[in-house]
């Protein structure tokens, strides 16, 4: 809400209803009283209905009420709707005016209009004007009759100047509310300038992060590549070599090979995009290749892998971007198995989609940790103080893959009783053009 907003309108008395509704609520309070008043007419003021200017006042009432209902408001400029607490003065001087006999004095309903005079956008000269000469004026043709009494005459007096002060005190809170409104949205604004620096240093500190990790993984590459190209050189000319060379040799090798998988992945999620260049792929042969990628790795923990996937299996996907999910998806599932464990590949179509299961028996994951591990970097505590090795990558970079492709990726997990993830991809003849953001 504007600053301009709240000091026209600082309460918001019924501002989620539509104007015809707003008006009627505010018309109520003196319809009930009036009804009232009709009901126990019969008994206590004969007379009312015998004279001319009640009867009168009630039909401007009633069609005062109807006016609130029917009349297209919005149409009419924003002071339009107080000329029916002005009209209702004007049928309550009807009422004081009729000569009803026993009738206690009506003036005291001069209230209500007051009230919602006072609750207005009026300005508070006008305001308070109508508050004190509109009461005032519903009595004086009732002073000029033969009928009051002294007591008449002071209550008459009297009554102008109750709603004087009602009204005053109702412009007083209406400012003082304005005031508080006012330098609350101005708190308010300073605090979002506040978010809004903080938001922007921890943009910069974001992209600063990705640059520092882009420019790092760019200087490991080049050497470690160099490395592993060394090394087997070295390894292929393994018969001048010992056996206990060879074997410190292939460990240098592996853990090579593994530190520029992880240089890969982490250039990778420096990057601000995932590009991928879908075209009629089988899935279920890349199923098969990445099951027997795994073989080496599945056999060394003592896991067993199956697959059961329909063949052939068609997708609209970029198999090289696919086959990198799946290895991470896989990879994971041996990594966090038991040992004597199983991981089971499976897939089916769903409308559109074609849907690939990855489970494992392994060590699961809380709902907590299961809201966040998708998120880059992120570690489970249980996988932490196990010490399996990883960097937090492969869950975030398959998840990019997936909605690079228009797709998405899901976690099904309970801790200690394994997980599985869901892709869901688009299938063949799908849509080609998709516009993710690749980390959001």
């Amino acid at each position: 809400m504007s600053r301009q907003q709240l000091v026209r309108n600082p309460a918001g008395y019924f501002a989620g209803f539509p104007r015809c509704v707003q008006l009627t609520l505010c018309q109520l309070p003196l319809s009930l009283a009036m009804t009232a008043a009709v009901l126990a007419a019969p008994v206590g003021w004969p007379g009312f209905f015998e004279s001319a200017l009640c009867r009168a006042a009630l039909a401007l009432l009633l069609a005062l009420l109807m006016a609130c209902l029917m009349l297209p408001w919005q149409r009419f400029g924003p002071y339009a709707p107080l000329s029916i607490p002005v009209l209702d003065l004007a049928a309550i001087g009807l009422i004081r005016s009729g000569g009803v006999e026993d009738l206690p004095d009506p003036g005291i309903l001069a209230v209500f209009p007051v009230l919602w005079i006072a609750a207005s956008r009026l300005p508070g000269p006008a305001m308070l004007s109508i508050s004190f000469f509109g009461p005032l004026l519903t009595g004086l043709p009732w002073l000029l009759h033969d009928g009051p009494s002294v007591d008449g005459y002071a209550a008459a007096i009297l009554l102008p100047f109750i709603t004087l002060a009602v009204s005053i005190a109702l412009l007083f809170e209406r400012q003082r509310l304005t005031a508080y409104l006012t330098a609350q949205l101005h708190v308010g604004r300073e605090r979002e300038r506040l978010l809004n620096d903080e938001v922007s240093d921890l943009n910069d500190a974001l992209a600063a992060k990705d640059d520092v990790v882009s420019t790092v993984s760019h200087e490991f590459r080049t050497p470690l590549t160099s490395i592993i190209g060394n090394l087997d050189l070295a390894l292929s000319d393994s018969e001048q070599l010992t056996a206990p060379a060879v074997r410190r040799i292939e460990v240098a090798q592996r853990n090579a090979e593994r530190l520029l998988a992880l240089v890969s992945d982490l250039l990778m999620s420096a990057n601000s995009a995932v590009h991928v260049h879908p075209r009629r792929t089988d899935l279920a042969a890349l199923v098969e290749a990445s099951l027997g990628s795994a073989q080496a790795h599945a056999a060394a923990s003592r896991v067993v892998l199956s697959m059961n996937v329909p063949a052939p299996l068609w997708a609209h996907v970029d198999p090289l971007r696919i086959s990198q999910a799946l290895d991470n998806l896989i990879s994971n599932a041996i990594k966090y198995s038991p040992d004597g464990g199983s991981v089971r590949v499976s897939a089916g179509t769903e409308g559109d989609r074609v849907l690939l299961h990855v489970e494992d028996d392994g060590l699961g994951m809380t709902a907590a940790d299961a809201e966040q591990v998708f998120t880059r970097f992120f570690r489970s505590p249980t996988v932490r103080d196990g010490s399996i090795p990883g960097a937090g990558l492969g869950l975030s970079i398959t998840k990019a893959i997936a909605e690079r492709h228009g797709g998405s990726i899901s976690c099904s997990t309970r801790l200690g009783s394994g997980s599985t993830f869901t892709l869901a991809l688009p299938a063949d003849g799908a849509a080609t053009t998709y516009s993710h953001p690749a980390f959001g």
